[in-house]
Parts: C-alpha cells; sequence; structure tokens
C-alpha cells in the first residue's frame, strides 16, 4: 500500500474535518475520539464538501441534507444518502497524516 502525506497531525483540531486533494481525490481528514479518519469528501447523494459539515460520535454530517456517514466504514447512517462513501486507510508517522487512497470499503 503506498501512503502519501495529506497533512500535519498539528494541523488538526478535534472534530473539525479538513479537507485536502491527494493526487486529484478530495480527501476529508478527521481528528476524533483520539484517532484520525480519511474519508471521501464527496457526498453520495449530492455533490457536496463533506468537510463542510459537522463530526459527531464518529460520523460526519453532510451539511446540505443532513446525511451522515461513519467515518471508520463510510457508509450512511440514513436518508436521504443511502450509497456509502469511500474511506481511506491512515497511519501517523513523524508528525504527519499519511494517507493510502486504496479504499477500505
Amino acid at each position: 500500500m503506498t501512503y502519501v502525506k495529506a497533512c500535519a497531525l498539528s494541523e488538526l483540531e478535534e472534530n473539525t474535518p479538513k479537507r485536502v486533494e491527494l493526487d486529484g481525490t478530495p480527501v476529508s481528514i478527521v481528528s476524533t475520539e483520539g484517532e484520525v479518519f480519511a474519508i471521501n469528501d464527496i457526498c453520495s447523494h449530492a455533490n457536496v464538501s463533506l468537510s463542510e459539515g459537522d463530526v459527531e460520535d464518529c460520523m460526519i454530517e453532510c451539511w446540505l441534507h443532513g446525511s451522515s456517514f461513519d467515518l471508520r466504514t463510510g457508509k450512511p447512517s440514513g436518508l436521504p444518502a443511502t450509497r456509502p462513501v469511500p474511506v481511506y486507510p491512515v497511519k501517523i508517522e513523524g508528525g504527519d497524516v499519511l494517507v493510502s487512497l486504496t479504499q477500505e470499503s
């Protein structure tokens, strides 16, 4: 698996998504509940940025229509979204957040 630097760990605020672009793919990086997650930044229901939404209980909410996605699996918690969004493996090395664009789900 190939990992690329997404950002420095120090750039992340708890429960505040950070949008980055990795090899042309929009990704939302989220630090919450003691872990760092990477999820595709585009809602599967509407073409809007998830990083503009709120994070709570390991879920990120789409600000436009209110669907929430599990940061661990990408699965939506309810309507209007019915399709999951991709999530990506994350590792922390030397203060950097590294992400592999190989999908976990």
